[in-house]
């Protein structure tokens, strides 16, 4: 895919003030980026953009949902996302972007990408651990779930074969206490 004009804001004309302008994303977007986890995209992104005479104010906003595979189970589903990002844009004499919450432009620029912040904002939504809504209540019925609750370690059973080696050891920290 190529880099998009879609999400190219040109605020030379804009008159000082609020606007507002929203955003569709979908997966050919995160494509872009190389970014693969997303099995189906749907996002609404609303950009407050707040012109001053010296400074630009940008509050990004997301809702929406991502089709995604469970890292326990490896099946896919549906995870609502929401994400929010403050940016503040003042002009200099050099690009600067060192800063999270503020980006330098030089004085001249009259437009700015945006599709990196947006990005940034989803992917940074994403929980660090997506787990099927299915695991927690017990309703998700799947061949990689049966095997691994048949492979895990009954928690009621006691283990028979000891270590001698580790009873000894054992003994040694309760005579210490006596």
């Amino acid at each position: 895919m190529k880099k998009s004009n879609d999400f190219v804001l040109s605020f030379f004309g804009l008159k000082e003030g609020k606007h507002i302008f929203e955003y569709k994303i979908d997966k050919q977007f995160f494509e872009f980026f190389g970014f693969d986890e997303f099995l189906i995209a749907d996002f609404k992104v609303t950009l407050e953009f707040i012109k001053k005479s010296t400074l630009l104010e940008l509050y990004f906003s997301s809702q929406g949902k991502a089709t995604v595979a469970c890292d326990v189970t490896n099946e896919p589903f549906e995870l609502p996302i929401e994400g929010a990002l403050s940016l503040v844009v003042k002009f200099g004499e050099e690009f600067n972007n060192d800063n999270e919450e503020v980006l330098i432009l030089p004085h001249g620029e009259h437009q700015l990408d945006l599709s990196q912040y947006i990005y940034e904002m989803i992917v940074l939504a994403v929980p660090q651990k997506k787990l099927h809504p299915g695991i927690e209540d017990g309703t998700l019925q799947s061949d990689i779930l049966k095997k691994l609750e048949e492979l895990s370690p009954d928690k009621n059973k006691e283990i028979k074969d000891t270590d001698p080696r580790w009873d000894d050891l054992k003994k040694l920290l309760i005579d210490k206490k006596k």
